[in-house]
């Protein structure tokens, strides 16, 4: 009888980032990348304490890739937000020696709202999750092509 040894797959998670002007939204994968959930949200002070928040997460939970939105325009171009987040972008890729995966982020906010509005959550709620909703969203869309 051939007894071959079983290779473990490297487990892997990956994170999602919902990235705003006041908040980011923070949403993890389980370990075998096939669902996202929300974890936190960052309220925006500055870019190193953007960075600096975004490493504890990576390093606490292993993080090997981080998946970011990309607010394209409805016409598939880019616009001032979408600039920004690649600059943004630019830093993180400085900063992890991780990738940096952009992914179209169009109307992942809307569609959570949808789905919060539909679940009857009350407003005050809504805008407490919303921003790391959207970053499982966005994940989950990404997690889903692969």
């Amino acid at each position: 009888m051939n007894h071959k040894k079983l290779k473990r797959k490297k487990q892997m998670r990956i994170l999602g980032l919902d990235i705003g002007t006041v908040r980011i939204g923070v949403a993890l994968s389980d370990e075998m990348g096939w669902t996202a959930q929300p974890l936190e949200v960052i309220r925006h002070t500055s870019d190193e304490n953007d960075i600096e928040e975004i490493r504890k997460i990576v390093e606490e939970y292993g993080v090997d890739s981080i998946v970011v939105g990309l607010p394209m325009n409805m016409d598939g171009s880019i616009g001032p937000m979408a600039e920004k987040i690649r600059k943004i972008n630019e830093k993180l890729e400085q900063n992890f020696d991780i990738p940096i995966i952009e992914w179209d982020e169009r109307l992942s906010s809307v569609a959570v709202e949808r789905v919060l509005l539909e679940g009857d959550v009350r407003r005050d709620k809504r805008k407490l999750v919303v921003d790391k909703m959207a970053a499982s969203y966005i994940l989950q869309g990404y997690l889903d092509s692969k």
